[in-house]
Formats: structure tokens, sequence, C-alpha cells
């Protein structure tokens, strides 16, 4: 069920700039308070990315050097194999990566949509305006001066994150108004500079512990536990259902600030929410497999072009971003190299691609 909602053409209010959107047939539904469009291109999307996902989930349980075969992993994952390494290896191992990666990318793929919502910019993106790299500085301080472990790094990159959010949002404000190239300029702007404090504090701390952190600033799936995939697990399907829930609002909201006050929606107060949101879910999601590039950044865009809609289409971004993670980790599996390559090194020689092509073709940065 998609919660998107059609957008007549308009600007935000203080640029006062039309731009057409798409038109997306659907069954308007009404119960009580609440109405919602329901779009069968939009649930057959859904539900394709899903089972693609799904698919690509039962490879990578099945792919590594312990092969599994297909008839025992059921039984594998419920810890009742007659081969206990066949236990050990799915239930300890390979499920915990699947439900990080499939949640971590639900949780980027929203992120990454809000923010562009938000912004009404196509480089409006966590890991592009410094998001990520704030969740990577609060969870390096911890591996670097505290020695600390997964829920420690995970508290970190959630603080670093949300501080990182305000900073960005506080210097953004003009006339009392965020959004558009300002958000992303100074978000870009903040995300270098603590990218180079990310480099100063791996230079300057412990060897080992430098080493650590710098295989999780890269970007894998391969060394992520159940207290690191859970957590991701539970805050997405708490967090993405109410950014769903406030769709309807994000649409008006791009419509223009004045638009969205005659149709009694408070712009500002919105964008606060949908931020605060979008940047918990994408700190979750660094936490627990470090900073992804192209997954947020792409998502959402990838949705709308399937879905054909003008508007933010929450969970067609959530499964395509878990869709595009899930994809990256079986390649990383697959790959004829003599070593496993992190995912956040794949995922950003393909981003690097797409933001040039991004750059030169699109109407929207």
């Amino acid at each position: 069920m998609s919660l998107d909602i059609d957008r007549t053409p308009a600007s935000r209010a203080s640029t006062d700039r039309a731009r057409p959107r798409s038109v997306v047939t659907g069954t308007p539904i009404r119960l009580r308070r609440t109405s919602f469009i329901i779009r069968p291109r939009v649930i057959a999307i859904v539900t394709v990315l899903l089972i693609l996902s799904l698919g690509l989930a039962v490879l990578a349980l099945l792919l590594g050097s312990v092969q599994v075969p297909l008839s025992d992993l059921v039984a594998s994952m419920f810890g009742q194999s007659a081969e206990h390494k066949h236990n050990l290896v799915i239930q300890n191992i390979r499920f915990p990566q699947v439900v990080a990666a499939l949640s971590a990318g639900a949780a980027l793929g929203v992120s990454g949509a809000v923010f562009q919502s938000i912004s009404n910019n196509a480089l409006g993106s966590p890991d592009i305006i410094g998001l990520t790299t704030g969740a990577a500085t609060g969870a390096i301080s911890q591996i670097i001066f505290f020695e600390a472990g997964p829920i420690q790094v995970t508290i970190g990159a959630l603080i670093g994150g949300i501080g990182t959010a305000v900073v960005i949002y506080l210097l953004s404000l003009k006339g009392g108004v965020t959004g558009g190239f300002r958000l992303v300029l100074i978000g870009i702007g903040v995300g270098a500079l603590l990218s180079s404090l990310n480099s100063l504090m791996m230079v300057r701390g412990d060897v080992e512990l430098a080493f650590t952190a710098n295989v999780w600033i890269s970007g894998s799936v391969d060394n992520v536990k159940w207290d690191q995939a859970l957590p991701t697990l539970i805050i997405s399907l708490i967090t993405i259902p109410v950014i769903a829930a406030l769709a309807k609002r994000a649409t008006m909201v791009e419509m223009g600030d004045d638009m969205a006050r005659q149709l009694g929606v408070n712009a500002e107060h919105t964008r606060r929410i949908l931020i605060l949101l979008a940047v918990v879910l994408a700190g979750i999601a660094t936490s627990s497999v470090g900073p992804i590039s192209f997954i947020a950044l792409a998502s959402g865009q990838l949705a709308k072009l399937l879905t054909r809609s003008g508007s933010i289409t929450v969970f067609a971004s959530a499964v395509m971003g878990s869709f595009l993670l899930m994809l990256a980790h079986v390649i990383t599996a697959v790959l004829p190299v003599h070593y496993t390559l992190p995912i956040g090194q794949v995922t950003g020689l393909i981003g690097g691609i797409y933001l040039a092509w991004l750059l030169t073709r699109s109407k929207q940065v």
C-alpha cells in the first residue's frame, strides 16, 4: 500500500518556480480521518522488489566457503540442522548479515528519499550532505578513544548523526526556513570537515584501534552480529511506517510553505520531524554496516522512476534500498578475487559514476 499523493506543479515559497509532476492513477481510500491512495503500479513494483530482495537474501545465506544446501536452509536458520556447522554458520554469521543488509538498505533508502523531498534537490542525500559522515564521526570516536563495543558504537553513531543534522539545520536556516540548495551546500561543507576529523582520529589513534575503525568505515556487513543487526531492524520497522504516515504532509510541504499553510500544514515543523526521523534511520544504518554510499542517493530516485510518481514513495524507496544493498552484498561474495571487498567500496565506485551522470543530466541539481 502506498501513501504517496500526486502533487500539482508548484515550487517552494523561496523560489516561486513551478516544476511539472508526473501523475499516477490510483484508488482513493478514506478511513475515518485518514485518507490514502492505493496505486496498483506502486504495489506491483514494491512486491517485485521485495521478492527480488528476499531471493538475494536466500542466495547470500547459501553462498560462502561452507556450502549449505537449500533443503537444509530453513532447519539451519532455527538451529535444527543435523550438520552443526550449518547451524553455526547460518545462525551466527550469515543470518545477521542478511538482516542487517535488508534493514540498513531500507533505512538508507527512506532516509535519502526524505532528504531529497525536504531539500527539493536530487543531491539531498545523507551520504552527500554529511549526515553519514557525522554518524561515522560518532562511531569512530567511540572505537578510537573508548575501545567501545557494538552497542556503544551504535549510540555514538546516532549521537553523531543527530548532532551533525542539528548543526546543518541551524546553519541552513534563513528567515526561519531551511531546505533547498542552502541545506545541500552547507551539508557538503560540514561533511568535508567531519571527514577530515575522521581521518585525523585514525591517524592519531592506536594502530590496532585505527585499523578496526578503518575496516568499519569501509562499509561492510561481513562482521555484523545480532547485537548490531537487531537494533537496525527494530528501529527501521518503527520509523519507516511513521514516515509513511507523514508522506502526505511531506508532499504538501514540497508544494511550498504558503500552499502547505493554506492546507493546514506547518511546513517547518513537518521538516523538523522528518529530518529527525531520517537522521535516526541514517545513523542506525551507519552504525551497523558503516558509511555506505550510493544507496541513499539512488533508492528514492529509482523508486520514483519505476513507480512514475512525482511524490515521495516511502515503501518503494525502502525495498529499493534493501534490494540495492543486498545486491551489492551478493556481488562482493561472488567476485573472483582472493579477498572480500567491502560493500562500501563497491557502492562507492557505482555511486561515483551515478553521481557524475546525475550532475550532468538531472534538472534537479
